[in-house]
């Protein structure tokens, strides 16, 4: 056979449907398109007093109706928008404190099968300079993630391609996990290895979950059913909705407990793909025994190489619309971790970070290779879009301190099972958030002492001060005596060259 033979075999043996069908009610998936538009437009001019309840309903982390969703995006009084803005705030500080987590993406290959309309990454794309990294080279880049940037956690990204099947991204991850690089004063490792892949079988989720997979992250791209069809053309796997959909029942039922979905918004209708968002976490916690999304991704159409489509949507969100579409998000699925990356500009990150969100990521690069290699960041026929902020981590973790944030590099909550519906039940009680606190300030220190600019260590040993004083205040409230003791001999041994000690 010849490649493109090899390929459509590949094609072919991909998509499994009684892996979907059974999650199915009588062949009808649980995104009803009219159904919400039904409810975005019987919920128009709600009543404030409404929002302010619905609002008090967040804060006591649960999950909203789709009636409430759809109640806060048709809110148009600005200064009501306001107070919906200083509840998202205050619901991501009693979820997760005050940290921010930090990753890389690291690209593995951009071969693809798909030919998505606005993704730079698209089969018939000529323009693109295709690439798969060997094992070797994977190590490599990780090295100088871990052991130059003192990254903690990576994304590693994936097209879909028989050269990156499920074998392929399992040998990526177990080569990652091997690498251990001397620093400073102490070692740069990756710990925690997430994946942005293509939808898989049980089995190969399975496969995945051996190797020690972190988070597996698949975003829908868009929830409207026309609008999918349109972007993802006929004779591709993609194409198959409903695969895409159902591929965190997949895993959850795999064992991987920790999923993660979002939306490319500028495809459709932002307030539709929040809708769409809510209905997937819920429907998630109603077939999971309350197990929703780990975390909600919510990227913004960015121009592509080769990918006219951007250009040409009339659904592209505003700046003002894209704050408000994060705030509604925290405010529905107020456990959520909330991912906002570098395709956006350094000063929308800036703004939009308070609203609720909790990992970014830094010193990004996404073309193929491109942690070892010099090149241009921007240059095009090497990535998959054009990234918005190029700051280093040094950079942002210095800006984060200043705005009050810590940057956390923890990864404890994973080796020590708060997982699936473990971490839900911590989350939902804002227990989470205090263990985490106590992780970050060690992890921060130990990235302090190995990698930080004299500036950053200067402006971050002045928060991780006020942060040990906070912990002391709560002693018996929050934290017995006998944790905040812990917490100050482990402080002292990272302090003297010990690593990855944790809660």
């Amino acid at each position: 056979m010849n490649v493109l033979e090899k390929e459509k075999t590949w094609m072919d043996s991909v998509i499994k449907e009684d892996q979907y069908e059974k999650y199915m009610d009588n062949g009808k998936d649980f995104i009803d398109d009219d159904e919400i538009w039904e409810k975005l437009n019987g919920n128009k001019n709600p009543d404030p007093k409404r929002i302010r309840d619905i609002l008090q309903k967040s804060l006591a982390i649960q999950t909203l109706e789709p009636d409430e969703t759809a109640a806060l995006l048709n809110v148009k009084d600005e200064r009501l928008w306001e107070e919906i803005f200083e509840m998202s705030a205050k619901v991501k500080r009693k979820v997760y404190d005050n940290r921010i987590v930090t990753f890389a993406p690291l690209y593995c290959s951009n071969y693809c099968v798909n030919n998505c309309l606005y993704c730079g990454f698209r089969r018939e794309n000529q323009k693109e300079k295709r690439r798969r990294l060997t094992i070797d080279e994977v190590k490599e880049e990780a090295k100088v993630l871990a052991g130059k940037i003192g990254h903690k956690r990576l994304i590693v990204v994936y097209g879909e391609h028989p050269l990156s099947d499920a074998r392929y991204i399992a040998d990526t991850i177990k080569a990652i996990y091997e690498v251990k690089v001397p620093t400073k004063n102490g070692y740069g490792q990756i710990r925690r290895v997430n994946v942005n892949a293509a939808p898989m079988s049980v089995e190969d989720l399975r496969m995945l979950k051996e190797v020690g997979i972190g988070t597996y992250q698949v975003f829908q791209e868009t929830y409207h059913h026309q609008t999918y069809a349109r972007v993802h053309p006929e004779g591709t796997i993609k194409h198959n909705y409903q695969w895409r959909l159902y591929c965190m029942h997949r895993a959850l039922e795999a064992g991987v407990d920790d999923v993660a979905i979002g939306v490319l918004f500028g495809l459709y209708d932002w307030r539709f793909e929040v809708m769409g968002l809510l209905y997937h976490a819920r429907e998630l916690e109603s077939k999971f025994d309350g197990i929703g999304p780990h975390t909600i991704s919510f990227p913004r159409l960015m121009p592509a190489l080769g990918a006219p489509f951007v250009q040409e949507t009339k659904y592209k969100v505003s700046d003002e619309d894209f704050k408000k579409l994060i705030a509604v998000i925290r405010l529905s699925v107020p456990y959520t971790g909330m991912i906002v990356t570098a395709r956006e500009s350094a000063d929308i990150r800036r703004e939009v970070i308070p609203l609720g969100c909790t990992q970014t990521d830094a010193s990004t690069r996404i073309g193929i290779g491109a942690y070892r290699e010099s090149y241009n960041r921007q240059e095009a026929e090497r990535q998959q879009f054009l990234l918005g902020d190029t700051r280093s981590l040094d950079e942002l973790i210095r800006e984060l301190a200043q705005m009050g944030y810590i940057t956390s590099f923890c990864t404890a909550g994973y080796r020590c099972g708060r997982t699936g519906q473990r971490i839900m039940k911590l989350l939902r009680t804002g227990k989470e958030g205090q263990f985490c606190k106590l992780n970050a300030i060690l992890t921060f220190r130990e990235w302090l002492d190995d990698f930080a600019s004299e500036e950053t260590k200067e402006i971050g040993e002045r928060l991780i001060k006020k942060e040990i004083e906070e912990v002391k205040q709560k002693i018996p409230s929050v934290y017995p005596r006998e944790i905040f003791q812990e917490l100050i001999g482990y402080y002292e041994r990272i302090k003297d060259g010990e690593r990855d000690l944790y809660f």
